[in-house]
Protein backbone atom coordinates (compact mmCIF):
# COMPACT_ATOMS: atom_id res chain seq x y z
CA UNK A 1 0.00 0.00 0.00
CA UNK A 2 1.76 3.12 -0.81
CA UNK A 3 2.33 5.76 1.55
CA UNK A 4 -0.17 8.95 0.96
CA UNK A 5 1.46 12.27 2.22
CA UNK A 6 0.11 15.49 2.08
CA UNK A 7 1.13 18.11 -0.15
CA UNK A 8 1.93 20.74 2.34
CA UNK A 9 4.48 18.13 3.68
CA UNK A 10 6.33 17.88 0.01
CA UNK A 11 5.84 21.63 0.23
CA UNK A 12 7.86 22.12 3.49
CA UNK A 13 10.61 19.42 2.53
CA UNK A 14 11.19 21.76 -0.94
CA UNK A 15 11.31 25.17 1.66
CA UNK A 16 13.86 23.17 3.73
CA UNK A 17 16.17 22.26 1.00
CA UNK A 18 16.12 25.57 -0.59
CA UNK A 19 16.79 27.27 2.76
CA UNK A 20 19.85 24.61 3.33
CA UNK A 21 20.96 25.78 -0.03
CA UNK A 22 21.03 29.28 0.22
CA UNK A 23 23.02 28.51 3.73
CA UNK A 24 25.91 26.73 1.50
CA UNK A 25 26.43 29.48 -0.82
CA UNK A 26 26.93 31.87 2.44
CA UNK A 27 29.64 30.19 3.54
CA UNK A 28 32.59 29.28 1.33
CA UNK A 29 34.75 26.31 1.42
CA UNK A 30 37.00 28.16 3.72
CA UNK A 31 34.15 28.02 6.77
CA UNK A 32 34.11 31.67 6.88
CA UNK A 33 31.40 33.97 6.26
CA UNK A 34 31.40 36.05 3.35
CA UNK A 35 32.31 39.56 4.25
CA UNK A 36 29.53 41.90 2.81
CA UNK A 37 30.97 45.33 1.40
CA UNK A 38 28.90 48.43 1.96
CA UNK A 39 26.10 49.29 -0.10
CA UNK A 40 26.54 52.59 -2.99
CA UNK A 41 24.02 55.43 -2.14
CA UNK A 42 23.33 57.43 -5.31
CA UNK A 43 21.73 60.67 -6.07
CA UNK A 44 19.46 61.68 -9.16
CA UNK A 45 19.76 64.39 -10.31
CA UNK A 46 23.28 64.60 -8.92
CA UNK A 47 23.37 67.53 -6.94
CA UNK A 48 23.40 67.94 -3.42
CA UNK A 49 21.70 71.20 -3.38
CA UNK A 50 18.30 71.56 -4.72
CA UNK A 51 15.24 74.57 -4.42
CA UNK A 52 12.53 74.28 -1.59
CA UNK A 53 9.68 71.89 -3.18
CA UNK A 54 12.12 70.05 -5.41
CA UNK A 55 12.16 66.10 -4.90
CA UNK A 56 15.21 63.84 -5.63
CA UNK A 57 15.95 59.92 -5.88
CA UNK A 58 18.31 58.36 -3.96
CA UNK A 59 19.27 54.79 -4.45
CA UNK A 60 20.87 52.08 -2.59
CA UNK A 61 22.87 49.32 -4.60
CA UNK A 62 24.34 46.77 -2.48
CA UNK A 63 24.60 43.06 -2.44
CA UNK A 64 21.40 40.61 -0.85
CA UNK A 65 22.21 37.57 -0.27
CA UNK A 66 19.53 34.71 -0.91
CA UNK A 67 18.56 34.00 2.46
CA UNK A 68 17.90 37.78 3.12
CA UNK A 69 15.49 37.70 -0.26
CA UNK A 70 13.00 35.72 1.79
CA UNK A 71 12.42 38.23 4.29
CA UNK A 72 10.08 41.42 2.64
CA UNK A 73 12.20 44.13 4.10
CA UNK A 74 15.57 44.38 2.05
CA UNK A 75 16.67 47.93 2.42
CA UNK A 76 16.68 50.46 5.38
CA UNK A 77 16.70 54.20 4.91
CA UNK A 78 18.07 56.94 7.56
CA UNK A 79 17.68 60.07 8.29
CA UNK A 80 20.30 61.62 10.60
CA UNK A 81 19.37 59.00 13.15
CA UNK A 82 15.91 58.47 11.95
CA UNK A 83 14.44 55.04 10.46
CA UNK A 84 12.89 55.70 7.15
CA UNK A 85 9.67 53.92 6.95
CA UNK A 86 10.73 52.94 3.11
CA UNK A 87 11.84 49.58 2.72
CA UNK A 88 11.95 50.14 -1.58
CA UNK A 89 15.28 49.83 -3.35
CA UNK A 90 14.76 53.70 -4.46
CA UNK A 91 13.33 56.61 -2.75
CA UNK A 92 12.29 60.25 -3.02
CA UNK A 93 12.86 62.81 -0.85
CA UNK A 94 12.40 66.66 -0.53
CA UNK A 95 13.84 67.22 3.47
CA UNK A 96 17.23 68.20 3.58
CA UNK A 97 19.75 66.08 5.93
CA UNK A 98 21.98 63.29 6.14
CA UNK A 99 20.85 60.40 4.36
CA UNK A 100 22.29 56.44 4.61
CA UNK A 101 21.41 53.19 3.83
CA UNK A 102 21.49 49.72 4.38
CA UNK A 103 21.09 46.35 3.61
CA UNK A 104 20.32 43.38 5.43
CA UNK A 105 23.48 42.22 7.35
CA UNK A 106 25.82 44.74 5.15
CA UNK A 107 27.24 47.87 6.92
CA UNK A 108 25.65 51.35 6.59
CA UNK A 109 26.66 53.26 3.17
CA UNK A 110 28.58 56.67 2.77
CA UNK A 111 26.36 59.65 3.66
CA UNK A 112 25.00 61.85 1.17
CA UNK A 113 24.17 65.78 2.62
CA UNK A 114 20.84 66.92 1.00
CA UNK A 115 20.38 71.11 0.87
CA UNK A 116 17.57 72.67 0.26
CA UNK A 117 17.25 76.48 -0.84
CA UNK A 118 15.13 78.98 -1.14
CA UNK A 119 17.65 81.40 -2.79
CA UNK A 120 17.23 83.12 -6.20
CA UNK A 121 20.65 81.28 -6.86
CA UNK A 122 22.10 78.11 -6.06
CA UNK A 123 25.55 76.15 -6.88
CA UNK A 124 25.07 72.72 -7.30
CA UNK A 125 28.60 70.21 -7.12
CA UNK A 126 28.64 66.80 -7.42
CA UNK A 127 27.56 64.47 -4.79
CA UNK A 128 30.12 61.80 -5.11
CA UNK A 129 33.75 62.36 -4.84
CA UNK A 130 35.74 64.03 -7.10
CA UNK A 131 39.71 62.58 -7.59
CA UNK A 132 42.36 63.28 -9.32
CA UNK A 133 41.97 63.35 -13.21
CA UNK A 134 38.19 63.46 -13.45
CA UNK A 135 35.73 65.71 -14.88
CA UNK A 136 34.47 68.48 -12.00
CA UNK A 137 31.18 70.20 -13.16
CA UNK A 138 29.38 72.95 -11.46
CA UNK A 139 26.18 73.78 -12.20
CA UNK A 140 24.91 77.53 -11.30
CA UNK A 141 20.94 77.65 -11.32
CA UNK A 142 18.37 80.41 -10.96
CA UNK A 143 15.24 79.89 -9.64
CA UNK A 144 12.32 77.95 -11.33
CA UNK A 145 15.28 77.68 -13.67
CA UNK A 146 15.27 81.36 -15.02
CA UNK A 147 18.38 82.21 -17.30
CA UNK A 148 20.98 83.37 -15.28
CA UNK A 149 22.94 86.63 -16.93
CA UNK A 150 26.48 87.90 -16.45
CA UNK A 151 27.54 84.81 -14.89
CA UNK A 152 30.67 84.81 -12.74
CA UNK A 153 32.06 81.70 -11.30
CA UNK A 154 34.29 82.20 -8.21
CA UNK A 155 37.28 79.64 -6.37
CA UNK A 156 38.43 81.27 -2.84
CA UNK A 157 36.28 84.70 -3.52
CA UNK A 158 38.47 84.86 -6.98
CA UNK A 159 36.96 84.83 -10.31
CA UNK A 160 37.77 82.28 -12.60
CA UNK A 161 35.44 81.55 -15.08
CA UNK A 162 32.88 84.31 -16.85
CA UNK A 163 29.92 83.58 -19.02
CA UNK A 164 27.33 85.55 -21.15
CA UNK A 165 24.05 83.63 -19.66
CA UNK A 166 23.32 80.13 -18.26
CA UNK A 167 26.38 77.80 -18.45
CA UNK A 168 27.91 74.87 -16.61
CA UNK A 169 32.05 75.59 -15.55
CA UNK A 170 33.68 72.20 -16.40
CA UNK A 171 37.45 71.52 -14.98
CA UNK A 172 38.24 68.62 -17.64
CA UNK A 173 41.28 66.95 -15.11
CA UNK A 174 40.65 68.19 -11.61
CA UNK A 175 43.68 68.68 -9.74
CA UNK A 176 43.88 69.04 -5.83
CA UNK A 177 44.79 72.27 -6.29
CA UNK A 178 41.69 72.72 -7.40
CA UNK A 179 39.51 72.26 -4.37
CA UNK A 180 38.42 75.38 -2.64
CA UNK A 181 34.91 77.04 -1.72
CA UNK A 182 32.95 77.81 -5.00
CA UNK A 183 29.86 80.65 -5.60
CA UNK A 184 28.68 81.77 -8.45
CA UNK A 185 26.90 85.20 -9.26
CA UNK A 186 24.56 87.07 -12.09
CA UNK A 187 21.70 88.84 -12.72
CA UNK A 188 18.06 87.49 -14.29
CA UNK A 189 15.01 89.19 -15.57
CA UNK A 190 11.99 89.15 -13.12
CA UNK A 191 10.47 90.44 -15.12
CA UNK A 192 13.74 93.45 -15.59
CA UNK A 193 17.21 92.31 -15.29
CA UNK A 194 18.09 92.30 -11.39
CA UNK A 195 20.90 93.32 -9.65
CA UNK A 196 23.97 90.82 -9.08
CA UNK A 197 22.79 87.95 -6.80
CA UNK A 198 25.26 85.94 -5.46
CA UNK A 199 25.10 81.96 -4.16
CA UNK A 200 25.87 80.63 -1.30
CA UNK A 201 29.79 79.17 -1.06
CA UNK A 202 30.10 75.65 -1.24
CA UNK A 203 32.58 73.76 0.00
CA UNK A 204 34.41 71.23 -2.72
CA UNK A 205 36.82 69.01 -2.26
CA UNK A 206 39.24 67.20 -5.23
CA UNK A 207 39.94 63.69 -3.36
CA UNK A 208 44.02 62.64 -4.11
CA UNK A 209 43.83 59.71 -6.67
CA UNK A 210 47.33 58.09 -5.15
CA UNK A 211 50.37 59.04 -2.94
CA UNK A 212 53.85 60.46 -4.78
CA UNK A 213 55.73 57.47 -5.55
CA UNK A 214 58.98 56.60 -2.94
CA UNK A 215 61.54 54.74 -5.14
CA UNK A 216 63.11 51.75 -2.63
CA UNK A 217 65.47 49.14 -3.15
CA UNK A 218 64.06 45.91 -2.64
CA UNK A 219 67.83 44.06 -2.82
CA UNK A 220 69.70 42.53 -5.00
CA UNK A 221 69.23 39.43 -7.92
CA UNK A 222 72.35 37.04 -7.31
CA UNK A 223 70.82 33.58 -8.58
CA UNK A 224 70.79 34.68 -12.31
CA UNK A 225 73.67 34.91 -14.58
CA UNK A 226 75.46 37.44 -14.58
CA UNK A 227 74.11 39.42 -17.53
CA UNK A 228 70.98 39.40 -14.82
CA UNK A 229 72.68 40.20 -12.06
CA UNK A 230 71.97 43.83 -10.51
CA UNK A 231 69.34 45.97 -7.73
CA UNK A 232 66.03 45.80 -7.84
CA UNK A 233 64.05 48.75 -7.31
CA UNK A 234 60.59 49.05 -6.57
CA UNK A 235 58.16 51.97 -7.25
CA UNK A 236 55.76 52.40 -4.23
CA UNK A 237 52.58 54.03 -4.10
CA UNK A 238 49.36 53.71 -2.73
CA UNK A 239 45.67 54.46 -4.20
CA UNK A 240 42.77 55.86 -2.55
CA UNK A 241 40.74 53.25 -1.01
CA UNK A 242 37.58 54.08 -3.14
CA UNK A 243 40.06 53.52 -6.43
CA UNK A 244 42.27 50.68 -5.29
CA UNK A 245 41.13 49.25 -8.57
CA UNK A 246 42.43 51.67 -10.66
CA UNK A 247 45.72 50.23 -12.61
CA UNK A 248 48.65 52.21 -12.56
CA UNK A 249 51.85 52.08 -14.78
CA UNK A 250 55.73 52.96 -13.86
CA UNK A 251 58.64 54.43 -15.50
CA UNK A 252 62.59 54.69 -14.70
CA UNK A 253 64.91 56.96 -15.31
CA UNK A 254 68.70 57.37 -14.61
CA UNK A 255 68.84 61.12 -13.59
CA UNK A 256 67.59 62.55 -16.87
CA UNK A 257 67.57 59.31 -19.07
CA UNK A 258 65.04 57.16 -19.19
CA UNK A 259 66.18 53.31 -18.29
CA UNK A 260 62.43 52.41 -18.86
CA UNK A 261 59.30 53.41 -20.50
CA UNK A 262 55.96 53.30 -18.93
CA UNK A 263 55.06 49.96 -18.33
CA UNK A 264 52.70 47.87 -16.15
CA UNK A 265 55.83 46.72 -13.77
CA UNK A 266 56.59 48.56 -10.48
CA UNK A 267 60.22 46.92 -10.45
CA UNK A 268 63.51 47.53 -12.41
CA UNK A 269 66.55 45.82 -11.87
CA UNK A 270 69.59 47.76 -12.25
CA UNK A 271 71.98 45.94 -13.62
CA UNK A 272 75.31 45.35 -11.47
CA UNK A 273 77.82 47.60 -13.82
CA UNK A 274 76.00 50.61 -13.34
CA UNK A 275 75.15 49.96 -9.83
CA UNK A 276 78.70 51.15 -9.38
CA UNK A 277 78.18 54.43 -11.30
CA UNK A 278 76.56 56.00 -8.37
CA UNK A 279 73.84 57.66 -10.81
CA UNK A 280 70.48 58.93 -9.13
CA UNK A 281 67.39 57.03 -9.83
CA UNK A 282 64.10 58.24 -9.77
CA UNK A 283 60.35 56.97 -10.82
CA UNK A 284 56.89 58.24 -11.87
CA UNK A 285 53.26 56.67 -11.57
CA UNK A 286 50.61 57.42 -13.64
CA UNK A 287 47.22 56.43 -14.76
CA UNK A 288 46.86 54.49 -18.00
CA UNK A 289 45.26 57.74 -19.62
CA UNK A 290 48.23 60.09 -18.72
CA UNK A 291 45.33 62.38 -16.80
CA UNK A 292 47.53 62.41 -13.69
CA UNK A 293 51.16 62.01 -13.02
CA UNK A 294 53.67 61.79 -10.23
CA UNK A 295 57.43 61.58 -9.24
CA UNK A 296 59.38 60.24 -6.82
CA UNK A 297 62.10 61.88 -5.36
CA UNK A 298 66.11 61.36 -5.96
CA UNK A 299 67.73 58.13 -5.09
CA UNK A 300 71.21 57.14 -5.12
CA UNK A 301 72.32 53.64 -4.85
CA UNK A 302 75.81 52.85 -2.57
CA UNK A 303 78.70 52.55 -4.19
CA UNK A 304 80.44 49.56 -4.66
CA UNK A 305 81.97 47.48 -2.19
CA UNK A 306 79.40 49.56 0.05
CA UNK A 307 76.99 47.11 2.04
CA UNK A 308 73.62 47.33 0.87
CA UNK A 309 71.02 48.77 3.54
CA UNK A 310 67.95 48.27 2.36
CA UNK A 311 66.51 50.76 5.55
CA UNK A 312 68.48 53.98 3.73
CA UNK A 313 67.95 52.88 0.22
CA UNK A 314 64.97 54.64 -0.03
CA UNK A 315 63.85 57.95 -1.53
CA UNK A 316 62.82 60.34 1.19
CA UNK A 317 59.96 62.47 1.26
CA UNK A 318 60.76 66.01 -0.44
CA UNK A 319 58.90 67.75 2.61
CA UNK A 320 60.52 65.25 5.52
CA UNK A 321 64.28 66.11 4.09
CA UNK A 322 63.67 69.41 3.59
CA UNK A 323 62.14 70.11 7.53
CA UNK A 324 64.43 67.36 9.40
CA UNK A 325 67.78 69.70 10.69
CA UNK A 326 69.58 66.08 11.01
CA UNK A 327 69.67 65.38 6.75
CA UNK A 328 71.16 69.24 6.25
CA UNK A 329 75.19 69.05 4.98
CA UNK A 330 77.46 69.92 7.60
CA UNK A 331 78.81 73.72 6.95
CA UNK A 332 82.76 73.90 6.59
CA UNK A 333 82.68 77.25 5.68
CA UNK A 334 84.72 79.76 8.37
CA UNK A 335 82.32 81.44 10.85
CA UNK A 336 82.00 84.94 10.94
CA UNK A 337 83.43 86.69 13.71
CA UNK A 338 81.24 87.77 16.19
CA UNK A 339 81.76 90.57 19.12
CA UNK A 340 80.78 89.20 22.85
CA UNK A 341 78.49 91.56 24.92
CA UNK A 342 80.44 92.54 27.80
CA UNK A 343 78.67 91.00 30.94
CA UNK A 344 77.29 93.81 33.36
CA UNK A 345 78.74 93.50 36.88
CA UNK A 346 76.86 95.06 40.10
CA UNK A 347 78.91 97.37 42.84
CA UNK A 348 77.50 96.98 46.09
CA UNK A 349 77.78 99.98 48.63
CA UNK A 350 77.88 102.49 45.30
CA UNK A 351 76.09 105.74 45.38
CA UNK A 352 74.18 106.57 42.47
CA UNK A 353 76.32 108.89 41.00
CA UNK A 354 79.68 106.75 41.43
CA UNK A 355 77.55 103.48 39.63
CA UNK A 356 79.85 102.24 36.17
CA UNK A 357 78.23 101.23 33.10
CA UNK A 358 80.58 99.00 31.10
CA UNK A 359 80.72 100.08 27.40
CA UNK A 360 78.37 97.85 25.73
CA UNK A 361 79.71 97.28 21.44
CA UNK A 362 76.94 96.36 19.55
CA UNK A 363 77.33 93.17 18.04
CA UNK A 364 77.88 92.74 14.39
CA UNK A 365 75.12 91.82 11.73
CA UNK A 366 73.74 88.17 12.18
CA UNK A 367 73.42 85.81 8.31
CA UNK A 368 71.57 86.84 5.73
CA UNK A 369 67.83 86.06 6.50
CA UNK A 370 67.52 83.24 3.61
CA UNK A 371 71.11 81.99 5.10
CA UNK A 372 71.45 78.60 7.91
CA UNK A 373 73.46 80.05 10.66
CA UNK A 374 76.56 77.09 10.95
CA UNK A 375 76.63 75.53 14.15
CA UNK A 376 79.22 77.90 15.71
CA UNK A 377 77.42 80.91 15.25
CA UNK A 378 74.53 78.96 16.79
CA UNK A 379 76.71 78.36 19.82
CA UNK A 380 77.83 81.83 19.91
CA UNK A 381 74.36 83.16 19.88
CA UNK A 382 73.58 80.81 22.85
CA UNK A 383 76.51 82.31 24.88
CA UNK A 384 75.11 85.28 24.43
CA UNK A 385 72.12 85.14 25.84
CA UNK A 386 72.59 85.03 29.33
CA UNK A 387 75.13 88.08 29.06
CA UNK A 388 72.04 89.76 27.43
CA UNK A 389 69.24 88.87 29.68
CA UNK A 390 71.55 90.11 32.70
CA UNK A 391 71.70 93.29 30.91
CA UNK A 392 68.52 93.78 30.60
CA UNK A 393 67.62 92.52 34.00
CA UNK A 394 69.85 95.82 35.52
CA UNK A 395 68.61 98.14 32.89
CA UNK A 396 65.32 97.44 34.57
CA UNK A 397 66.65 98.02 37.77
CA UNK A 398 68.31 100.97 37.81
CA UNK A 399 64.81 102.61 36.22
CA UNK A 400 63.41 101.53 39.11
CA UNK A 401 66.20 103.17 40.95
CA UNK A 402 65.71 106.41 39.41
CA UNK A 403 61.83 106.15 39.80
CA UNK A 404 62.50 105.80 43.74
CA UNK A 405 65.02 108.75 43.34
CA UNK A 406 62.70 111.14 41.93
CA UNK A 407 59.89 110.32 44.29
CA UNK A 408 61.95 110.84 47.32
CA UNK A 409 63.41 113.93 46.38
CA UNK A 410 59.59 115.17 46.17
CA UNK A 411 58.97 113.94 49.45
CA UNK A 412 62.04 114.87 51.40
CA UNK A 413 61.51 116.86 54.63
CA UNK A 414 64.44 118.74 56.30
CA UNK A 415 64.09 115.77 59.21
CA UNK A 416 64.29 113.38 56.75
CA UNK A 417 68.66 112.49 55.75
CA UNK A 418 69.24 112.17 52.52
CA UNK A 419 69.57 108.52 50.87
CA UNK A 420 71.00 106.75 48.00
CA UNK A 421 70.59 103.84 46.81
CA UNK A 422 72.95 101.25 45.54
CA UNK A 423 72.97 98.44 43.89
CA UNK A 424 72.70 95.11 45.71
CA UNK A 425 74.24 92.45 43.29
CA UNK A 426 72.30 89.39 45.42
CA UNK A 427 68.82 90.31 45.07
CA UNK A 428 66.83 92.38 43.33
CA UNK A 429 65.49 94.48 45.68
CA UNK A 430 67.34 97.59 46.60
CA UNK A 431 68.62 98.53 50.15
CA UNK A 432 69.12 102.31 51.70
CA UNK A 433 72.75 103.37 52.38
CA UNK A 434 72.30 106.71 54.85
CA UNK A 435 74.64 109.56 54.15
Amino acid sequence: MALGLHPSVFAAGRFIMWVLTALLLLVPSSGQAVALEKPILSLHPPWTTIFKGERVTLRCDGYHPLLLELRPINTLWYLGHLLLPSHKKSIEVQTPGVYRCQTRGAPVSDPIHLSVSNDWLILQVPYAAVFEGEPLVMRCRGWYDKVVYKLHYYRDSQAVRYFHSSANYTVPQARVSDSGRYQCSGTMRIPVESAPMFSAKVAVTVQELFQAPALRVMGRVEDRGAAHRGVVMRCDTRLHPQKRDTPLQFAFYKYSRVVRRFDWGAEYTVPEPEVEELESYWCEAATATRSVRKRSPWLQLPGPGSPLDLASATSPAPQAAALAPENKPLSFRKPSVSRSVSSVTSFPNTTLSGLLFPAVSAPTAGPPACTQPSPLEQSAGGALKPDMDLLLREMQLLKGLLSRVVLMGLRRTPETPTSLFAVSPGTPESTVVES
